[in-house]
């Protein structure tokens, strides 16, 4: 009985032994392996279809590498979304250079794309320990927008081409545009052209493309990425002399955060210059028009980039 109870308990000793060594390939974490593991990033966004577009493309960069993200995706305006970048409630989203420097900063107007934008990256490092990263290729600005058909019948691509080409056009504004600054006064002084008064039709925004749509106007402000210029076959005039400030989208964060994840930004820069005005404005009409989410929009143009 004695022997055979000895070969029992040798044969449980050697099946335990073969187990452990034969067991799962994982190791049981350590205390250093809890310590490497990704942190929740929170990304926000301000309230309009583009901005929810971005806000996606950078949340799903960030889970695709392993980072847990917290969407506080469309907030209102830029001074909240700023302020909870400032305070820490959020990590990261993507802001304008022009808006940074001109709402954020109160300096004045800039048109040179790369000088303003190292004037806002050092400013915001300086002043709110945050940090611009890489551009993703848009500049929505202000722009004159007409019919494409329309523009090639008369030979007009610039807006130098309004000097000679368009005193008879009927111009749509919201009247914003036609008051501010760098609005339509101190354009048409830049340019040396100026539409006729009786020409020249104040409206709401929400109205300016309806009414070049169907030849109330001629040629109507706008913003560079609207996707209403692709759906309307618009083409937006060449800004030739560079006169409208310059509106480069980029990540901004939160040094903090990079400084702990300096990945963030190499994950991040791959949409550096990825993103053009007319993709945007294809994106934008995919949520706008077609009625896609903003978060399907982003995901698959990730995929068309082989981000995803």
């Amino acid at each position: 009985m004695k022997k055979g109870l000895l070969t029992s308990i040798l044969a449980v000793t050697l099946v335990g032994i073969l187990l452990v060594g034969c067991g799962s390939s994982a190791p049981a974490k350590t205390d250093g392996d809890a310590q490497t593991e990704k942190p929740t990033i929170t990304v926000g966004s301000k309230e309009f279809t583009e901005q929810l577009i971005l806000g996606e493309m950078m949340a799903f960069l960030l889970e695709k590498d392993g980072f847990t993200v917290d969407r506080k995706i469309g907030l209102t305006g830029t001074a909240v979304v700023a302020k909870a970048l400032e305070n820490g409630d959020i990590d990261l989203y993507a802001e304008y250079t022009g808006t940074g420097l001109v709402t954020i900063l109160k300096q004045p107007v800039m048109t040179d794309p790369d000088e303003c934008y190292n004037t806002v990256n050092k400013a915001y490092q300086e002043q709110f320990k945050l940090e611009w990263l890489g551009r993703f290729g848009i500049n929505n600005t202000y722009t004159l927008t007409m019919k494409a058909d329309k523009a090639k019948e008369l030979g007009i691509s610039t807006l130098s081409d309004l000097i000679t080409k368009g005193a008879d056009l009927k111009f749509g504004s919201d009247q914003e545009f036609l008051a501010r600054p760098d609005g339509y006064p101190a354009l048409s002084k830049a340019y040396g052209f100026e539409f006729k008064q009786e020409n020249i039709k104040s409206m709401d925004a929400g109205l300016v493309y309806q009414a070049v749509d169907s030849d109330q106007v001629d040629i109507i402000m706008g913003f560079a990425t609207d996707g209403r210029i692709k759906k309307l076959n618009l083409i937006n005039l060449d800004d030739d002399k560079n006169f409208f400030p310059v509106y480069d989208a980029a990540p901004v964060v939160r040094q903090e955060v990079l400084q702990k994840n300096p990945e963030i930004a190499d994950i991040l820069n791959k949409l550096q210059g990825k993103i053009s005005d007319e993709k945007m404005q294809e994106l934008n009409l995919q949520v706008d028009v077609d009625g896609k989410e903003p978060a399907t929009v982003a995901k698959d143009f990730l995929v068309s980039l082989g981000l995803y």
